[in-house]
């Protein structure tokens, strides 16, 4: 393997997905010279998202062509510290992305922002229940970041991405029609909501019977043409039914290369080398400041890239990992609950119900799109009294149609079985006439939910594994048994022949088998006390001040919300942050 230094640049991204993209077109914008490394291969929307091949559902959705292969890195996953780890060999809980655009290629277009209390938890739950309220273990932190600070750069976001929706708090008035309990808003969404289906529309009726308060989701798929202030071009959602698992072959739904990269590839002080998978971020020998990365490139070489500043823009598990290989930060103890690498890892708990309707109402579900349908917020944050329930958090409740397609998106009645004749006469009699309603849950952080490198499985470059210690609390379960069952009132009164209840039930532990959501969070969590968290306010490592770190690694526990918004927002109030302080001082910001 040869060995090769590169010139030194002024700052390097490590992985390119969308916070990858951001932190290009600032710090570019900013006259800084710009690489990233992204480990997975270029990807654009044409060819490699152009229609017809996007449509294959076997490549994309059984085979994964878009997501991290397994073969050469994974996670191990254990419940507790007494089990023995096992590797993740085959998708199934969780999609992680790879090459150009990451996530934010196959993402569904659910944007959200946090609700104000989200970033405060601690505090708010203190002021309204008490310390003896937040059971034993339970990691509850305070984000270091306010709801009004972030608001802007979730405005920011929401232009580039053509969002479609309709403000509930617009400048501190409610609407009639939106979220009423989210943040106030600085402006309208850039496009109206997304056409809604007839499944959001009986959601809808039977929330507003209920006394609930549902809303059009906040999509990412756009519901009109559109220019961004990049001047990119976003065409109309035709609800193909390809959008999870799925580029966008229409140019409809908001990735890094709709969005951001026509705009970024054409800077002259940017540059991306694809096939370049970075072990290490190099310290210099007092490891009080980065001096740039280590990488493999596609011929196996390995290379040394100095630079300035190190941003790792990568997936939240490889964020994490990589702080704990370059022994960045202390690593966390569950024993001890000191350390702060890999601690406060956290996912979320899904539920829901299936609803099978006669031929009289067809819900047509191949009419799909991956963020169209209606929500209700009643139940999520701390929206509703959580006094005589017992637990901390809530769910978001909705009612979408992401696609029909015929692999992986057919619900059947209770007695049909999973294959044979019986199974085909049950598809026939059964597809036209379906809907769901789901629920996306909070987890809050444990002292015994955590991650660490796994002391025995390597990665094809020999490098440990990223290690997973994590299971369900009866914190998670008491809020799912909650707001699955305010789930199936909604479903009742929607007025189906049929319902059938997906609920986790007391006693059972996190299964890797099915898939739930790829939201997973935390390990590098922010904060203001250096003791128990990873980076500052800004995402910016505490003992090595020219490293920050983007992603859903930086959440202190996760809540009821997609975590792409957010996401993004954090690159942006991060990336303002380098501009108008590090770049002028460069040293620690908090």
């Amino acid at each position: 393997m040869a060995s090769i230094k590169k010139p030194k640049v002024d700052a390097v991204l490590v992985g390119f997905g969308w916070t990858g993209a951001i932190m290009g077109m600032e710090l570019t914008a900013a006259g800084l010279n710009v690489l990233a490394l992204e480990r997975g291969p270029a990807r654009d929307t044409v060819p490699d998202f152009a229609y017809p091949r996007n449509t294959d559902e076997l490549s994309y959705g059984i085979r994964g062509k878009l997501f991290q292969n397994l073969a050469k890195e994974t996670v191990t996953v254990r419940h507790a510290t007494a089990d023995v780890a096992v590797p993740y060999r085959q998708l199934g809980s969780f999609l992680p992305g790879d090459g150009v655009g990451g996530a934010g290629v196959h993402w569904n277009g659910q944007n959200w922002r946090a609700l104000p209390d989200d970033l405060r938890i601690k505090s708010r739950t203190l002021e309204r229940y008490g310390k003896k309220f937040i059971p034993e273990g339970m990691q509850l932190q305070d984000w270091g970041v306010s709801y009004d600070e972030l608001e802007p750069h979730y405005d920011s976001f929401e232009k580039i991405c053509g969002m479609s929706g309709k403000a509930g708090n617009l400048k501190g008035v409610v609407q009639t029609s939106g979220n009423p309990f989210e943040g106030p808003r600085a402006s309208e969404f850039p496009l109206p909501p997304m056409a809604a289906l007839n499944s959001a529309l009986l959601f809808d009726k039977a929330a507003r019977e209920l006394g609930l308060h549902p809303f059009a989701q906040a999509s990412a798929n756009a519901s009109r043409a559109y220019t961004n202030p990049h001047g990119a071009q976003l065409g109309p959602c035709n609800f193909c039914g390809f959008c999870e698992r799925y580029g966008c072959y229409n140019y409809a739904k908001a990735s890094p290369q709709t969005t951001l990269l026509p705009t970024l590839m054409q800077r002259p002080h940017f540059e991306l080398r694809v096939k370049s998978h970075v072990t290490r971020v190099n310290l210099a020998a007092d490891g009080k400041l980065a001096t740039g990365v280590s990488y493999i490139d596609a011929q196996g070489n390995e290379v040394e890239q100095p630079a300035d500043l190190v941003v790792l823009c990568a997936y939240q598990f490889h964020n994490v990992r990589l702080l704990l290989l370059s022994k960045i930060g202390k690593p966390y103890d569950p024993a001890t609950g000191t350390g702060v690498v890999g601690r406060n890892y956290a996912y979320q708990m899904t539920g829901g119900v299936s609803l099978f309707y006669n031929a009289d109402q067809p819900m047509n579900p191949f009419v799909g799109a991956g963020a169209s349908g209606s929500v209700v917020d009643d139940f999520d944050g701390d929206n509703f009294d959580h006094g005589p329930l017992g637990f901390v958090g809530g769910a978001s409740i909705s009612c979408i149609n992401t696609g029909g397609r015929p692999l992986q998106q057919m619900s059947l009645p209770t007695g049909v079985p999973a294959w044979g004749a019986l199974w085909k006469r049950g598809i026939k009699d059964n597809y036209l006439y379906t809907a769901s309603v789901g629920t996306q849950g909070s987890v809050m952080s444990y002292r015994d939910n955590y991650l660490d490198l796994d002391p025995t499985y390597k990665d094809v470059y020999g490098q440990p594994l990223l290690r997973m210690t994590f299971d369900w609390k009866a914190n998670e379960m008491a809020m799912t048994r909650y707001t699955v069952g305010k789930a199936v009132d909604i479903a009742k009164a929607m007025g189906p022949r049929e319902i059938k209840v997906n609920m986790k039930k007391p006693g059972d532990h996190y299964d890797l088998r099915a898939y739930q959501s790829t939201h997973n969070t935390g390990g590098a969590p922010m904060g203001t006390d250096r003791a128990t968290s990873a980076v500052n306010r800004y995402l910016q490592v505490w003992d090595v001040p020219n490293v920050f770190v983007m992603g859903a690694s930086a959440f202190p526990q996760n809540f009821g919300y997609n975590p792409t918004g957010t996401v993004a927002a954090l690159a942006y109030w991060s990336a303002k942050a380098i501009r108008e302080q590090y770049l002028k001082q460069p040293g620690a910001l908090a």
